[in-house]
């Protein structure tokens, strides 16, 4: 039995961990770099020990402070968790030579999977499908080039090593096949310190379905069904769900029995995920086998009434597995979303800062939160900007899907840009409410999918005035002097001795300028809006106190606030609404800088042009790399590099001046 648990990770899945370790009675270590000193994986354990600084390779992913860690606070075993060390296999072989128990499979299942070119070759000969590509070792790009040509386009390059959608591209003709295997084995590289790659033909329409598989070291083994993961943006899972729609119980059964041949074919031990696709006629093909917990097992953990890392640590100590595969049945269905700190109206990019609120929804009847943070804590550019998972049960996916679009709409988060719209719209499209998406799903429909919702409407404008005349009265109240508290000059009424006053105040709501106008009469406030091209709203709100409630234009909603500090962030009816205090205006002219800025904190990869070069519009300037995404920058026009203020490995902040670029017109 295992007495004492390291964590060797962060975050949701560590604090995912912990609360299963409690509940069995085993003690808990978490570590902790710089950056997590106060975080909540941290809290939550019974010891902890730092690391290091914040970068992950000198904290996280340096093996012999982990190791030194479970040494010193007498932990018998370390769980890997996912990401990080989880699929490595130097560190399985360090846990096994200081006598600590590694929770995961054997070195070698974990070397068997990691190179994706040799684990097809085992695949091919356990008998599981594969999808026709080259998988050897010559990486010459004309040889590639051939290879390409043979399976026929479209086809795909993937890292051999990676993972997470990492140093992977679709190339859909020869002319793109070079430029892409470029950009794919420097991504590669940076990713894995291994850029050797792999190719398949590209399935087209296909759904990325996967099955849960559990071994023991008796040689027991079973499949705890499928989760459907077909919604991807780039290469990365949005929403995954389990049963996958559709699936009937032969298909069910050939695809778990497939997935323990692979198991089975590596020896492997523990929990692991063999990844397969299926395309319209049943037909599935092997894409990988994921060594580890994966990210979305909670979904399979709902459906199922078993705890996964519960399973992890019983295994771990040489117990058999707690079912057997006729125990195992499907209760209901289940849907996870992964809630990411990133501004999909910029193109997804990754976002930093502090959770100025984090209110998730109530967990119970079907609700789960899995998450790391809690409100005040800082999204940094260190690690992967995950804020929470929110994972939903009903007795059918009808119902299970009820409950995720009304969890996310309870959902609060401020303080930094997220993606909990753009959640709602997936899972509210009829493609994928009615069961049909593939893992094109986004892609083919991205003028809904990514509709900007930013127009200023009158609920917005009241909730605005609202905000803005509560936080006005709070601020008189607390200037008002003790020996006077009642007198009217201290109230934010807009009393006078004759007229009524009323407040002006300009604001930015996602890029929109506009005029809010208001004036309070008791609490009544009625309030006006004047935009920039001339469109004029108005109405009337009512707040009702010591209530998250409020009376708009006679409708009663749910209402509340928070302080972002330059404006506030406002929900209101399931609708966020966030907008920024402008300066008044003064006539004055500002100063243009003609340059490009860095769109987020990262690195800088790589420069792709010279400085001085003429460029075309939308030709890339240089590559940085944030959050384990790569990111480039390009010209916004044609014109002319004239000088960079950055260098290769440099490490830069959001909002600095990276390119002296001009235009054509004014080169």
């Amino acid at each position: 039995m295992i007495r004492k648990l390291l964590i060797a990770n962060r975050g949701e899945i560590a604090c995912r961990i912990i609360k299963t370790a409690r509940r069995l009675g085993v003690a808990t270590v978490a570590v902790y770099s710089d950056a997590d000193a106060g975080a909540l994986h941290v809290q939550l354990a019974d010891e902890a020990v730092h690391l290091g600084p914040a970068p992950a390779k000198e904290s996280y992913l340096d093996i012999r402070k982990v190791i030194a860690a479970a040494q010193q606070t007498g932990a018998d075993a370390v769980h890997p968790g996912y990401g990080f060390l989880s699929e490595n296999a130097e560190f399985c072989r360090a846990c096994d030579s200081a006598g600590i128990i590694f929770v995961g499979p054997p070195a070698g299942a974990i070397e068997s999977m990691g190179s994706k070119s040799a684990a097809k070759r085992i695949m091919e000969e356990a008998g599981v499908p594969l999808v026709p590509g080259y998988h050897g070792t010559n990486q010459n790009a004309d040889i590639l080039e051939g290879h390409a040509q043979r399976i026929g386009y479209p086809v795909l390059l993937k890292a051999a090593a990676g993972g997470g959608g990492k140093g992977m591209r679709r190339v859909d003709s020869a002319d793109q096949f070079h430029s892409a295997l470029e950009a794919a084995k420097r991504e590669a590289m940076n990713a894995f310190s291994d850029d050797l790659m792999l190719l398949e033909r590209y399935v087209v329409e296909p759904r990325h379905v996967e099955i849960q598989v559990f071994c023991d070291k008796q040689g027991n083994g079973v499949y705890l069904f499928e989760r459907d993961c077909s919604v991807q943006r780039r290469h990365q899972k949005v929403v995954e769900e389990a049963p996958a729609p559709g699936m009937n119980e032969d298909l069910r059964a050939r695809m778990g029995e497939a997935a323990l041949r692979a198991a089975h074919a590596i020896g492997y031990v523990g929990a692991g995920t063999v990844e397969f696709l299926l395309d319209a006629s049943g037909a599935f093909y092997f894409m990988e086998m994921n060594t580890r917990l994966q990210v979305e097992h909670p979904v399979t953990e709902m459906i199922t009434g078993q705890d996964l890392v519960a399973w992890q640590l019983a295994v771990a100590a040489g117990d058999p597995l707690p079912l057997q595969q006729d125990d195992l049945t499907i209760l209901g269905h289940a849907f996870e979303v992964r809630i990411y700190a990133e501004d999909p109206d910029n193109d997804f990019l990754p976002a930093t800062g502090t959770l100025v609120r984090h209110r998730p929804p109530k967990e119970g009847d079907g609700v789960r939160v899995d998450t790391g943070v809690q409100g005040g804590d800082e999204i940094s550019v260190h690690y992967d900007p995950m804020i929470a998972k929110l994972i939903c049960h009903g007795r059918n996916r009808r119902e299970a899907l009820a409950k995720l679009d009304r969890a996310l709409q309870q959902y609060q988060i401020a303080g930094v840009r997220h993606n909990i719209e753009f959640l709602r719209r997936v899972i509210n499209h009829r493609e994928f409410a009615g069961g049909r998406a593939t893992t094109h799903f986004i892609e083919d429909h991205e003028r809904e999918i990514l509709q900007r919702e930013h127009e200023l409407t009158p609920l917005k404008c009241a909730a605005i005035a609202g905000y803005l005349s509560e936080r006005e009265e709070c601020n008189l109240r607390a200037r008002a002097p003790q020996a006077d508290p009642q007198s009217p000059w201290h109230t934010g009424d807009n009393w006078r001795g004759n007229l009524t006053g009323r407040r002006r105040h300009s604001i930015d709501h996602r890029g929109q300028h506009a005029e809010i106008l208001f004036a309070r009469d008791g609490e009544t406030l009625n309030w006006q809006s004047r935009d920039t091209q001339g469109r004029e709203l108005s109405g009337e709100i009512h707040l009702l106190r010591g209530r998250e409630l409020a009376l708009v234009d006679g409708r009663r909603v749910s209402f509340s606030s928070v302080d972002t500090g330059q404006g506030g962030s406002i929900f209101i009816d399931g609708t966020q609404v966030e907008f920024e205090l402008l300066p008044p205006d003064m006539g004055e002219a500002g100063d243009y800088q003609q340059g490009l800025e860095a769109p987020m904190n990262g690195t800088i990869v790589t420069l792709l042009v010279e400085a001085g070069a003429e460029v075309e519009k939308d030709q890339p300037l240089l590559v940085m790399e944030a959050m384990k995404m790569e990111h480039t920058l390009r010209a916004p026009a044609a014109g002319t590099v004239q000088q960079f203020f950055c260098a290769a490995g440099e490490l830069v902040d959001g909002g600095r001046l990276l390119i002296d670029f001009a235009a054509e017109s004014q080169a």
